[in-house]
């Protein structure tokens, strides 16, 4: 072949190989698109005037009527409602899809009404509190102890009238007027038996005429802040000792009677009972009961009470032996005097001491 010539082994087989993929091309459009790719008549689709349905629907009953109107209003009213909030064409709880706003029609001219402003609310001023007539300015005592005897209170102050009255915590006290500025009054000790407060006001009988209130402040009197715990009685009872605790002191302390204790308050009366102190500054008498939990039944170290051999309390257990006095470390032997025996003689009497206790000595 002319094609051929001149041409290596190599070059011709490329050459072979070109032709025979352009023929194996030819072929596979040949098959794809037919002769229609190759210049040939496309052929047209003809198409019926009046298309007819190849398939017949089956089991349609034409006979059966369409259900009435009552029919229909039956079916849905008793059809139940499947409402599930949780499905994605539910409406939200709460909310009819079915309810819109529709705004009023705009209103033209004269038919628009004529706003009302608010009414304006003008503020009422506090009625001041009116000044007293009658001036209350001061009280002579200002305060008093709880449990003091009947006291004369004088009231200071102006516009006082001859028939003004104090009030004593509401209670009209009988009045002496001194003079436009001052009034007396003699107040029992009944209303002052408690702590607190008392109203003080001066006015008249019929209550037109009144004054400002004060106050008299009536405390409480000052009181012993120490125990009776025990007590130590001689045979006539005279130098008996009495023994007292006070927070603060490690050590029971002793008091015999007329000894002022604590700077103010006079030892009056022992007992094996109780104490009496006096006020040395106001006159108030306290009574101290004995501190029972510092009292033991027996022997030991405790505070008791006990009958002695002359009749008088003592420290420790009842048979009158001392079991501890205060300040004296227990277990140190005592010393106790002898006593010389004595002969009576016939002219003796069977008691010829004063001491009552028939033992002739």
């Amino acid at each position: 072949m002319a094609l051929l010539e001149g041409k290596s082994k190599t070059e011709r087989n490329k050459i072979i190989a070109a032709a025979l993929l352009g023929l194996v091309a030819l072929v596979a459009l040949y098959l794809a698109f037919g002769r229609s790719f190759f210049g040939g008549s496309t052929p047209t689709a003809k198409s019926s005037p009046t298309p007819r349905p190849s398939v017949t629907p089956r089991n349609v009953d034409t006979t059966r009527p369409l259900p009435t109107v009552g029919e229909q209003d039956f079916i849905y009213q008793t059809t139940p409602v499947d409402y599930r909030p949780g499905g994605s064409g539910a409406p939200d709880p709460g909310r009819n899809i079915f309810a819109f706003y529709e705004p009023p029609p705009p209103c033209k001219g004269a038919e628009c009404p004529t706003p009302v402003p608010p009414p304006i609310k003008t503020p009422v001023p506090a009625t001041p509190t009116p000044t007293p007539p009658i001036i209350l300015a001061s009280l002579n005592p200002q305060a008093i102890y709880a449990g003091s005897p009947a006291f004369r209170m004088e009231v200071n102050g102006d516009m006082f009238t001859a028939d003004s009255r104090i009030y004593f915590n509401q209670s009209e006290m009988p009045t002496i007027f001194v003079n436009g500025q001052k009034l007396v009054a003699d107040v029992p000790a009944n209303f002052i038996q408690q702590e607190g407060a008392r109203q003080i006001i001066v006015q008249t009988p019929d209550g037109k005429m009144y004054s400002n209130q004060m106050m008299l402040n009536v405390q409480a009197p000052p009181r012993p802040g120490f125990q009776y715990i025990g007590m130590i009685g001689r045979k006539r009872y005279n130098n008996d000792t009495a023994y007292f605790t006070e927070g603060g002191r490690p050590t029971p302390f002793g008091a015999r009677l007329n000894d002022v204790v604590g700077g103010r308050f006079r030892l009056v009366d022992i007992s094996n009972v109780e104490v009496v102190f006096e006020d040395t500054s106001l006159g108030f008498r306290h009574r101290l009961p004995l501190t029972k939990a510092a009292t033991t039944g027996g022997t030991g170290t405790g505070f008791g009470t006990g009958t002695g051999t002359g009749g008088s309390p003592q420290f420790g257990n009842p048979g009158g032996v001392p079991a501890g006095i205060p300040g004296i470390p227990s277990g140190v032997p005592r010393y106790v005097p002898p006593q010389p025996k004595r002969t009576p003689s016939k002219d003796d009497d069977v008691d010829d001491n004063d001491d009552g206790d028939g033992d002739g000595y």
